[in-house]
């Protein structure tokens, strides 16, 4: 077991008392060339000040009232003996800082389920609770065992990264000087300051044990194997600087992975002070990681992304400083927005030893998420970041994700569903598991650990959800697109892109294209005919998936009118500016007709079964009506007719019989002829191939025999119920424009035998 060392930064006094270098940095104003904000990374002071919790009578229950503090942003309930734990509800607020707003009520993980061999105290989770300066706490353990002795709160200023003027930039140990002073704690149930607590204690944790109790002796965490030998560390090439170890440890091979190494921010870049943990790193006695704890740190999901380095400082010094560990607990952290942080030193892609999962240290690495994960799931980015992390570390050791892994337990245990084994009993855990599967605690949360499935399958593959979206470039039917020659595909995956190697695009079972990981569309140029594409996603592990396949026909012939279009007057009102027509046409396409177009003289677009169509024109007017028939694939082909409707009124018309004129302006031209003789007659001779015989209807009108070229062609009444000027009310049409003479004869109806014409219309 190794003797914890801890370390205080305070003054040329306390500096003076061991052997060692103190470094100063004479900078005001500025950040200096080593800080970890806004300049080149660097270490980063923290800040520590401790409170005595005031204990009930009956060790049952435990407080700190309301009180200003220092500055802090990270805080936690420690207690003197390592291996206890609080059995009942530990719960603080806080106020921020400048506001006089004092947050809800939070509640800390009672046991941090860690363990670290050495440890100076026993400790809940840390939380993170943003700038403040005031705090409050309550500790009920009415329904569990008594608490614990020496309880204390410990609050933490991750510190900013900012130097001022002769500040301690670093301190360096002689481990042969003379021990640092060990600061005592007030025995439990001793009253502090109720105003502000105790003092601020720049740099400092207080790791001495009550005058009134007897040192504790910590537990080792699990078993641990002797000093490796020495041997000098040599990171991979593409690692970021990490503090090297000490000579006197071996330093185990970085294996390569099946898996890409994800970007890890060292701890330079988050600006760990590597002075307050100067031992050198362990290793797994086996030199191989079989498993990964995911774990959450159980406070706050608030932290903006900019504050992930702090959250990470602030649990490094809780971890260090407060409850007395040689480095922060685990191996990686990673924030919200999926940035991934070196934790315990040693180089992140060794097999380090961290103290995140209490008995099974030995076999595994540990991946914490920043935030509280009990309800609300974590984000992509973070679910993203774990999985790319636990794919390259186990990738490294030949252990797939969504597989399982055996565990030898380093001592006795329960798991949160209850599961119990024994020391040296082997567990068969996922490769990927929830700390809560070693460990009787709620970490990773519910949340989280409901998302773990979904985070194995992310780091082992194959790529999930992946769907064919469409395929452009023509049109479809049905199931079946069409194209000329070129398609564009375009597809959707549920794994993060940066977890796929690449997307393959198949014609009939071949890679033609290949993209990125992170496309979602590929282009292609198809020969003519019928071909079945699909997608390939290729994960980073190498295991693939395949989309089904989408037919596509590839052609470059195009529509024929099977009926060229063609006008003909139809039934209706008929004025100057709009006599009523209907334009006919039918289109037909050896593969899929989409859509015939009307282009001129208005825009319409109709269906592909469509073949007619009414419209207006104006009298008088030559108009060409010009259509496109256009199939799936994009070819196109066009037609058009042009066509005059012509008006000619009744005072053009032959007569014979008696006539009377009328006068209205719902005539066309303003008059219009009326006759109730029978046999009165009006004939009107055209060139044509369309005509329109245009009438006054009402409910007293008559009927009338129409001829056409000499030979009766129908009969026609004009009673309507409603009075109706300009009706079109018979129509004829031929094959081709010929000369044609229209004849009306009044049939003389007995009791309604008027019959009033505006004259007739034809389209020439």
């Amino acid at each position: 077991m190794r003797t914890p060392r801890h370390f205080w930064k305070t003054s040329a006094v306390v500096a003076a008392g061991l052997s060692g270098a103190l470094v100063l940095q004479a900078v005001t104003g500025q950040d200096s060339p080593g800080s970890a904000a806004g300049g080149a990374p660097g270490p980063v002071s923290s800040k520590a000040e401790t409170t005595a919790l005031q204990v009930s009578g009956d060790g049952t229950t435990a407080s700190l009232g309301k009180r200003d503090t220092a500055p802090f942003s990270m805080l936690g309930v420690t207690w003197s003996d390592p291996a206890a734990r609080v059995g009942g509800t530990v719960e603080v607020r806080t106020r921020a800082a400048g506001t006089g707003n004092w947050s809800r009520w939070l509640t800390l993980d009672g046991d941090s389920g860690q363990g670290e061999n050495g440890a100076a105290r026993g400790g809940t989770e840390p939380a993170w609770v943003g700038p403040s300066d005031g705090v409050e706490v309550r500790v009920d353990g009415k329904d569990a065992a008594p608490l614990p002795q020496g309880l204390r709160l410990d609050m933490v200023d991750p510190g900013s990264g900012e130097v001022t003027a002769l500040e301690p930039a670093a301190y360096t140990v002689d481990e042969t000087g003379t021990p640092e002073p060990t600061p005592t704690e007030p025995a439990p149930g001793t009253p502090t300051d109720p105003g502000t607590g105790t003092a601020p204690q720049p740099d400092v944790t207080v790791t001495g044990t009550p005058a009134s109790e007897t040192p504790a002796t910590p537990t080792p965490a699990e078993p641990t194997d002797p000093e490796p030998p020495v041997a000098e560390p040599s990171d991979s090439a593409t690692s970021p600087p990490t503090a090297s170890p000490s000579p006197s440890v071996s330093v185990p091979a970085a294996p390569p992975s099946t898996a890409p190494r994800p970007p890890v921010t060292s701890r330079a870049t988050w600006g760990a002070d590597e002075s307050i943990s100067p031992e050198e790193p362990s290793y797994l006695p086996g030199e191989r990681i079989k498993a990964v704890v995911v774990h959450h740190t159980a406070e706050s999901n608030d932290y903006t992304c900019a504050q992930g380095p702090a959250v990470v400082r602030g649990i490094y010094a809780y971890h260090v400083k407060q409850l007395g560990w040689k480095d922060l607990g685990y191996n990686f952290l990673v924030d919200k927005c999926g940035t991934v942080y070196e934790g315990r030193k040693g180089g992140v892609d060794r097999p380090v030893m961290g103290a995140h999962a209490y008995g099974f240290n030995s076999e595994t690495t540990g991946i914490s998420v920043l935030g509280t994960y009990t309800s609300t799931a974590p984000s992509t980015a973070a679910m993203t970041s774990v999985a790319r992390v636990a794919a390259w570390k186990l990738g490294q050791y030949g252990v797939s994700p969504t597989g399982t892994a055996t565990l030898t337990a380093g001592d006795s245990g329960r798991s949160y569903t209850g599961r119990t084994w024994a020391k040296g009993d082997r567990l068969t855990l996922p490769a990927i598991h929830g700390h809560r599967d070693g460990y009787n605690t709620q970490c990773p949360g519910d949340a989280f650990y409901n998302k773990l499935a979904t985070v194995r399958t992310w780091a082992g593959g194959p790529v999930s959800g992946l769907t064919l979206k469409s395929v452009t470039g023509g049109g479809s039917s049905g199931t079946t697109a069409y194209t000329k020659a070129g398609i564009t595909v375009n597809w959707s995956a549920t794994t993060p892109a940066a977890l796929v190697a690449k997307y393959e695009l198949l014609v009939d079972g071949k890679a033609v294209t290949t993209t990125a990981g992170t496309a979602t569309s590929a282009k292609a140029t198809l020969t003519a005919g019928t071909h079945q594409v699909a997608v390939r996603a290729v994960h980073q592990s190498g295991t693939t998936t395949t989309t089904a396949a989408a037919t596509v026909v590839a052609e470059t012939t195009a529509p024929t009118f099977t009926t060229k279009p063609n006008l003909s007057l139809r039934t209706g009102t008929v004025n100057t500016a709009a006599v009523p027509l209907t334009l006919k046409w039918k289109a037909t396409d050896g593969a899929a007709l989409k859509e015939v177009r009307l282009t001129a003289p208005t825009a319409k677009t109709y269906g592909p079964t469509v073949t007619g169509a009414n419209h207006t024109a104006r009298s008088g007017a030559a108009t060409t009506w010009s259509l496109t028939a256009r199939d799936q694939a994009g070819n196109t082909a066009g037609a058009s007719v042009a066509g005059t409707p012509v008006i000619l009124q009744e005072s053009s018309a032959t007569r014979s019989g008696a006539w009377t004129t009328k006068s209205s302006t719902s005539y066309l031209g303003g008059k219009s002829y009326s006759s109730s003789a029978k046999n009165a007659s009006l004939s009107w001779t055209f060139t044509g191939r369309s005509v329109a015989w245009v009438v006054s209807r009402a409910a007293t009108s008559g009927q009338a025999h129409i001829y056409v070229d000499g030979t009766k062609a129908a009969t026609v009444d004009l009673k309507s119920a409603t009075t109706k000027y300009r009706d079109a009310i018979w129509t004829k049409t031929w094959s081709s424009s010929a000369r044609h003479t229209i004849k009306i004869v009044v049939v003389g109806t007995s009791g309604r035998p008027a019959v009033t014409t505006d004259g007739i219309v034809y389209l020439k």
